[in-house]
């Protein structure tokens, strides 16, 4: 006759709502956080207000870890510093020629308004352009096309900024 060996005995159901152990994912009543096996001394689960904390820290460290590389990936790219070369009608609008110079110790690309120098604020008669990549103590020709000025050859100021 072989001796007989015990068998395993599954764990008694659980009566009302269970959702899984925080830990090993074990089915546990719905107001407890960890089974018995994640928590043998029985020691009450983590507040609410604790978990909500971990989680605004890792979110505040995370963003702040961003604000740095952000920070250290753009320095060094401008001031810019922008002049209009040329005003000529081009239908449907001005063909607006500017010399962008970057004054900075990094290449980068400069973001230019071009206005009525008339026109107070920023109105919708102003237009943003993007200028190509220059290279640091260097400056860049190109041209924009404004549509909003109409195509009667006047005055056009630009103001440009990095990025």
């Amino acid at each position: 006759m072989t001796p007989t060996t015990g068998q395993a005995v599954a764990p008694a159901p659980i009566p009302g709502p269970t959702h899984g152990c925080a830990r090993c994912g074990a089915e546990v009543p719905i107001d407890v956080g960890l089974c018995e096996r994640c928590n043998p001394l029985g020691l009450k689960d983590v507040a609410a207000s604790q978990v909500h904390g971990s989680v605004f820290l890792a979110i505040a460290v995370g963003v702040a870890i961003l604000a740095v590389l952000g920070r250290l990936s753009l320095s060094g790219i401008g001031p810019f510093d922008g002049q209009v070369a040329a005003v000529v009608s081009s239908p449907p609008g001005l063909s607006v020629t500017l010399v962008v110079a970057n004054h900075g110790t990094r290449a980068g690309s400069a973001s230019c308004r071009l206005y009525d120098p008339d026109s107070p604020g920023i109105g919708p008669e102003s237009v943003s352009v993007e200028s190509p990549r220059i290279d640091a103590g260097r400056s860049a020709t190109f041209s924009a096309l404004m549509t909003t000025l109409g195509t009667t050859v006047r005055p056009v100021a630009v103001t440009c900024s990095g990025p």
